[in-house]
């Protein structure tokens, strides 16, 4: 097994539905239609059409031609006689020219390999890009709708303490302070599941930025064992950021490409040798009427001299930008650490809030519904009641955030160190299953 697998898993049997969105199909969905994707691949198309286009300066180059012209002559000092006359002239030519030596042109090959390199981590990087942004957005739409189940749960449980103590009220057993108290707390709940409605519509937004169609129902996760870094040590996830991170191998290729360009600026001072070849065929003259056929070759040597100082200042100029570049993958890969750190901390330290906050959810629902009884038999004031109420709604939220934190922690990590891939998408949809 690969040393970056996930080992989570559910406790329920995962249940599949035709009619329900999961985290693959998104996936699916957004990679096909991303226009992050699709610049990408388009770009590395372009540069594997520049390797043919570099490849052209050491290969042959024939060309043809051909001319035909009317002409009128005169000529004089022939005697006395004046001679004018109009003719016909044709001319057929055909050029071969063939590198035998040209430094820059052995450069620009090795310039275009770099930049395929290049782009082929940016379309590596643009598809780990698109399945985090998707994984974000479907747990945020999951974790949106877990909001407003538990704000419009909170809002139930606050009518029924609303018309209990207004019920008691009537009876002469409640005081008005109660149904006072009650009542500001129900407001406030109802412009909670307000919030919480559109949150659900901000959420969704996202998704559909992402896949460019409307999201239906979604598959979610019910119980999940929470599992932190495998491996467990940071060391190791360090060692795979630095070496498959796209973006650093991306900068890696682009150095590279910035190091021959100084490489090409300097050969364009030594010398470059070609052969060239020629026939042609002439026919039509004024005096006399003939044909001209000739065939030629020759041996070229160009030694460059002086070049108005042009040649010094594309080598500065290319020295300068390498200096750049070099600089700039140091900084990306400062960040490509600083990331994968952060993301193996979030990730441990997510296990640790998930199963706190498992405990508290059931700590505060014995809390709520002991007040409940207390509040019934006179043992325990409505404050006390509406209190537990607000802290076992506050423990669903902060369950449901650690619940989807966990899963997309673990996705963020992979990311970080650049091994995110397909199978990982895959592996997160078979905790999902249909929501009862």
């Amino acid at each position: 097994m690969s040393l970056f697998a996930f080992f989570g898993g559910v406790t329920l049997d995962a249940v599949s539905s035709d009619d329900m969105e999961n985290l693959q199909t998104a996936y699916a969905q957004a990679a096909s239609t991303s226009p992050l994707i699709a610049q990408a691949r388009a770009q590395l198309d372009a540069e594997l059409a520049g390797k043919p286009l570099a490849r052209a300066a050491l290969l042959p180059h024939i060309n043809a031609g051909a001319s035909g012209g009317m002409n009128t002559g005169r000529v004089t000092g022939f005697g006395a006689q004046t001679i004018s006359t109009g003719y016909h002239s044709d001319v057929f030519s055909a050029s071969l020219t063939a590198s035998i030596f040209d430094g820059q042109a052995f450069t620009a090959m090795k310039q275009s390999d770099s930049r395929i390199r290049a782009s082929e981590a940016a379309l590596a990087y643009a598809q780990q890009v698109v399945a985090l942004q998707v994984t974000q957005a479907y747990f945020g739409i999951l974790q949106a709708e877990a909001n407003q189940r538990v704000a419009q749960q909170q809002m139930d449980l606050l009518q029924s303490i609303d018309e209990q103590t207004r019920a008691s009220l009537r009876v002469g057993s409640g005081d008005v302070i109660s149904v006072q108290e009650t009542q500001a707390q129900l407001d406030a709940a109802k412009a909670d599941l307000i919030a919480a409605n559109n949150g659900v519509t901000v959420a969704k937004n996202q998704l559909e930025r992402l896949t460019h169609q409307p999201v239906g129902s979604m598959e979610d996760v019910t119980m999940l064992q929470p599992m932190g870094p495998q491996p467990d040590t940071i060391g190791p996830w360090l060692a795979a950021a630095l070496k498959n991170q796209p973006l650093l191998q991306q900068a890696r290729a682009t150095l590279k490409v910035t190091e021959q360009q100084v490489e090409y600026a300097r050969r364009a001072r030594w010398p470059t040798l070609t052969l060239s070849g020629i026939g042609q065929h002439a026919a039509g003259t004024l005096i006399p009427p003939v044909a001209i056929d000739q065939i030629g070759g020759s041996l070229n040597l160009s030694i460059p001299i002086y070049e108005g100082g042009g040649t010094r200042a594309e080598i500065q100029q290319a020295e300068a930008v390498s200096r750049a570049t070099r600089a700039n993958l140091a900084s990306i890969q400062d960040q490509v650490k600083l990331d994968t750190q952060t993301a193996f901390q979030d990730l441990q330290d997510s296990v640790a809030q998930f199963q706190a906050t498992q405990q508290s959810v059931d700590s505060a629902k014995v809390s709520m519904d002991g007040t409940r009884k207390g509040y019934e038999i006179g043992s325990r004031s409505i404050i006390d009641l509406l209190t537990a109420t607000t802290n076992y709604a506050a423990a669903q939220r902060n369950y449901y955030l650690a619940l989807y934190t966990q899963l997309v922690a673990r996705t963020q990590l992979k990311a970080a160190a650049g091994v995110l891939t397909p199978a990982d998408i895959d592996a997160i949809n078979t905790l999902l299953e249909s929501r009862p």
